[in-house]
């Protein structure tokens, strides 16, 4: 009887969650499993359709299935298949970084970076069991000056010459993290000092402020006919040039500069995005005791002296995760920079443009070029990128999970 009470409870439990495994598989296992078998392949405008006598074929992909593979188009080039050697894609993309001379480069690296891990144990060993003599800045001192040491001694400068002579992927990649190491603190500092004015008790107007300020972040849900706006500013004849024009000065095409271009996709989601860090901060400084701030007032402490050491460190926990979920999605920027730029200004024939990003470089690769195989390494090499990043967002939204509790 007990027995059949467990296998009912637990056929209940699968009837709940099949619905949910069944559209994971389909919307997140299959199209992984897919695209990572396409990412071995020479599928593009040549070679479109798949050969269905492959086995991994005929089970992927969806034109080889039954009445799909009636209907499936002739093409007028031959069937995909997978490349020679099958990692081709990937080498392609990653140039001089897919090659045994970096890859032993990065072993290094990471026999440089042993002592830090180490020291870092040992550290932590200490701080469980005795009453150390040694500041933990000291140790650690101790450890980068060996990691330097090193460095030095093992030739780090030989690996980081061969990435910057590597592929198109890490010329992308590269521009990415520049542009998220540029939008992300700048989204945090114009969030923070409006957050901290609106917060001041006698400001005037402060709900009408509130609302003003907050307008680009409703504007983004139409980035695409936003950015265009702001394409037109920039543009020749545009906004900015003719104002210029009214003072005698003739300005210049922005866009065609490759340093400012950049700067106005910056700007842009700056633009969009301050307002979700301004509101965000501006819910956790309405919790922040008035209590702490008069009792450090009383003690003769200034107004970046309580900034810095009362407001900051009890916001934490609010801001670490708008941080993470801010990186994540300025990563995967795509709408406004392709609405404002396109990636470019080129700069040059199957060359990324100056604001190439790596969702614009696959859109412009997939849907202009039709290299579907090239992207669906990229992409495979992305989602890894991503997952890592995720795995790390996770273990520092923890750091702060006990901010409050003491």
């Amino acid at each position: 009887m007990a027995t059949k009470t467990k296998v009912r409870k637990a056929l209940n439990v699968l009837g709940f969650i099949a619905p949910t495994i069944l559209a994971i598989l389909v919307f997140n296992i299959y199209p992984i499993l897919f695209n990572t078998y396409i990412s071995f392949t020479n599928r593009n405008q040549f070679h479109p359709n798949p050969d269905c006598t492959i086995t991994f074929t005929r089970i992927l992909e969806p034109t080889c299935w039954g009445v799909f593979h009636k209907n499936a188009p002739t093409g007028i080039g031959q069937p995909f298949k997978i490349q020679t050697p099958f990692y081709k894609n990937y080498a392609d993309l990653l140039g001089s970084f897919f090659t045994l001379t970096v890859l032993f480069a990065f072993v290094k690296v990471i026999i440089c970076l042993l002592p830090l891990l180490l020291i870092s144990t040992v550290n932590k060993w200490f701080d469980r069991r005795v009453d150390r003599t040694i500041s933990t800045g000291a140790i650690s001192a101790i450890a980068i000056v060996l990691s330097l040491i090193l460095v030095v001694l093992l030739n780090f400068s030989a690996a980081i010459n061969l990435i910057m002579k590597a592929g198109d992927f890490f010329t992308v990649f590269i521009h990415t993290v520049i542009y998220v190491a540029l939008c992300v603190p700048l989204f945090f500092l114009v969030g923070l000092v409006f957050a901290l004015i609106l917060n001041t008790a006698n400001l005037k107007g402060r709900t009408f402020f509130r609302v003003v300020l907050i307008v680009p972040w409703a504007a983004s849900t139409v980035a695409i006919m936003m950015s265009l706006v702001w394409k037109f500013f920039f543009q020749e004849k545009g906004t900015i040039n003719q104002l210029l024009l009214q003072i005698g000065i003739t300005g210049k095409t922005w866009l065609n500069d490759p340093i400012i271009a950049f700067a106005i996709i910056v700007i842009v989601n700056v633009w969009y995005s301050y307002p979700f860090f301004m509101v965000t901060i501006l819910g956790a400084l309405q919790s922040v005791p008035v209590e702490l701030y008069e009792a450090a007032e009383v003690d003769g402490a200034n107004y970046w002296k309580r900034l810095l050491s009362i407001t900051l460190p009890l916001i934490r926990p609010a801001i670490v995760p708008a941080i993470v979920l801010s990186s994540i999605s300025t990563f995967q920027m795509f709408g406004t920079v392709w609405a404002i730029t396109q990636g470019g200004p080129s700069r040059g024939a199957g060359t990324p443009g100056a604001t190439d990003l790596v969702m614009t470089y696959g859109y412009s690769q997939v849907f202009q070029t039709s290299a579907y195989a090239r992207m669906g390494a990229f992409a495979v090499i992305i989602f890894i990128i991503l997952f890592f990043a995720t795995l790390y967002s996770m273990r520092i939204s923890r750091i702060s999970k006990g901010a409050y509790e003491s």
